[in-house]
């Protein structure tokens, strides 16, 4: 380790400062362009020792867990509560662009959608037992060390209203000191709260303490461990639309509801007048089942509990148009060429992995509209780059900030073939 001035020249995708080393860029965490810094070196990495000039960018942290005088590096929740709103939102909007720019794709990109404090509603946590109770909270940055919450300003206030709760079901369930995740899920009817990497399973005294200990709360919809449903005073339900989808434990949803509607809308918009809509990586049907209101949608989808929570709510929702749900590994298996023949529009929010094997599909395809949704630009813009191969022109982009205070962006992509 080495002590050393660096001055940052730009900031990464990833959040962290970069300067010109002799050998190389040098990356500090929590830094921002134009800063002076003193920072102790090991390799490409650097951390903070004392800031010499700041940057006019810089302000004071929201949130106690950030660390010592903004420099962060105490909470690993969040990498960027020390940027000024202005600046924060241009670099987000920067990284779309950089990530479009390294595929050679040039377009007009709208203003970021913002987020803002108090919305999340799906957070992991990680959480272990101890002698005076249950720790949980986030990771401190490349360790295990757990940061334990007391507060949160990314959170909503349903959730933080709970901490005791879910300290309690968490110290139930627990029965030696490992960690564990526990991802919690604000729904409609209480919190979903599902514990992944409890070993041992779940014996007979721990899971009458846990029916126990959750029977003597409110607000809690369902508990379960490992993937299996403890107990569930309430099935926890999603409104899609106007579509309730019981949700499995633990499932995937946006991590703000404002976002979701916000996307949501886009996606409607880009479709428009589409009879006959594909909905691919649809998982429990937050697009599929609000596309229904105005076109039959096939809505494909691997994870078996997934589709059928979706067939669920298409079933028991009424003034939707048909829809075809199908399990399918689109990685593996995309909708080829013949399948898209009558699809007027296909929507598609693929994994970080993005959706390499479909885009190839769909630029021989002829289906008119393609929306692609991604929460990676760089996935993104390799995708984007084989459907205008194919002949799609981009006819729109918007970036939407889901994730406050990090460096992850949604997207929001239309094109049209045609």
């Amino acid at each position: 380790m080495s002590t050393e001035t660096l001055v940052i020249n730009a900031l990464g995708a990833q959040g962290d400062g970069i300067a010109n080393g002799a050998d190389g860029p040098i990356y500090v965490p929590f830094s921002l362009p134009g800063e002076k810094l003193a920072v102790a070196r090991v390799k490409d990495q650097a951390t903070i020792m004392s800031i010499a000039t700041p940057s006019p960018d810089r302000i004071e942290p929201a949130c106690r867990h950030f660390g010592p005088d903004g420099v962060g590096g105490t909470c690993g929740g969040c990498s960027l509560q020390h940027m000024e709103k202005q600046a924060y939102n241009a670099f987000k909007r920067s990284t779309l662009i950089a990530a479009l720019k390294s595929k050679g794709i040039e377009t007009e990109i709208a203003p970021l959608i913002e987020a803002h404090p108090g919305e999340r509603r799906r957070l992991v946590f990680t959480a272990r037992k101890r002698e005076k109770g249950l720790l949980i909270g986030f990771n401190q940055p490349a360790s295990r060390h757990i940061v334990e919450l007391e507060e949160c300003p990314v959170t909503s206030a349903g959730i933080l209203a709970r901490l005791d709760d879910l300290r309690g079901i968490g110290a139930a369930i627990a029965t030696g000191s490992d960690h564990f995740r526990m991802t919690v899920t604000e729904t409609t009817t209480g919190l979903d709260v599902s514990l992944d990497g409890v070993r041992g399973g779940l014996p007979d005294r721990e899971r009458r303490a846990i029916t126990e200990t959750v029977l003597k709360m409110r607000g809690i919809a369902r508990v379960s461990v490992n993937g299996e449903i403890v107990i569930e005073p309430a099935k926890p339900l999603l409104d899609f639309g106007g579509a309730l989808v019981s949700m499995p434990p633990g499932a995937f949803t946006q991590a703000t509801r404002p976002a979701e509607d916000a996307m949501s809308a886009l996606v409607l918009t880009h479709v428009g007048k589409a009879k006959k809509v594909a909905d691919l990586f649809s998982g429990i049907g937050t697009f599929a089942l609000r596309l229904a209101r105005q076109a039959q949608v096939l809505a494909v989808e691997s994870d078996e509990k997934a589709v059928k929570a979706l067939d669920l709510a298409a079933r028991g929702t009424q003034g939707l148009k048909p829809i075809k749900t199908e399990r399918r590994d689109l990685f593996r298996r995309p909708l080829m060429t013949s399948e898209l023949k009558g699809i007027d529009a296909v929507v598609f929010d693929p994994p970080r992995a993005g959706a390499e094997a479909q885009c190839a599909e769909l630029a021989r395809s002829q289906v008119k509209t393609v929306v692609a949704v991604s929460c990676n630009p760089l996935t993104l813009a390799r995708d984007l780059s084989i459907l205008i191969d194919g002949g799609y022109k981009i006819t729109s982009m918007t970036p939407v900030d889901q994730f406050l205070w990090s460096p992850h962006l949604e997207v929001v992509a239309a094109l049209s073939k045609g």
